[in-house]
């Protein structure tokens, strides 16, 4: 055992002379490494925790009647892509014309160069709509 503690000191010292750690960012560097050690592993240990713990057979109770009320299905239809391609678009193009107010509110302020960016956000914006009509975005009942 004394062989282990000599050998500990004797690492300890080569380390400790050999090292600089009167930088100022020196600290800095060794809570970074741990940090690239550190969150990786309880990442990893809390992943084999919960799946230890987490009970597998979960459909049987999402299933079961909690308190009162008919027995619950599975959906028997989905909702339709379309409706969420429209509103991922209605989204996208509101957005962007919320972009436009700044712009006429600064209109005279910007001059020649701030007319011709909006120019380009607005061909921009018609080459996408465009793109999406093309592409049968905007129908409600098919997609290419």
């Amino acid at each position: 055992m004394a062989h282990c503690g000599q050998l500990f000191l004797i690492l300890k010292g080569f380390i400790m002379t050999h090292m600089v750690t009167d930088h100022p960012y020196f600290g800095v560097f060794v809570l970074f490494a741990l940090t690239l050690v550190a969150f990786p592993a309880v990442v990893y240990i809390s992943r084999v925790i919960s799946r230890r713990l987490a009970a597998l057979d979960t459909e049987k109770l999402k299933l079961s009647i909690y308190e009162c009320g008919p027995e619950p299905d599975k959906q028997p239809s989905r909702i339709s892509v379309q409706f969420y391609l429209i509103a991922l678009l209605f989204i996208l193009f509101d957005v962007e014309i919320i972009f436009m107010f700044p712009w006429a509110i600064d209109f005279k302020l910007l001059g020649w160069f701030g007319f011709a960016e909006m120019i380009l956000f607005i061909v921009l914006l018609a080459i996408g709509f465009i793109y999406a009509w093309k592409k049968g975005a905007l129908e409600w009942h098919s997609i290419k």
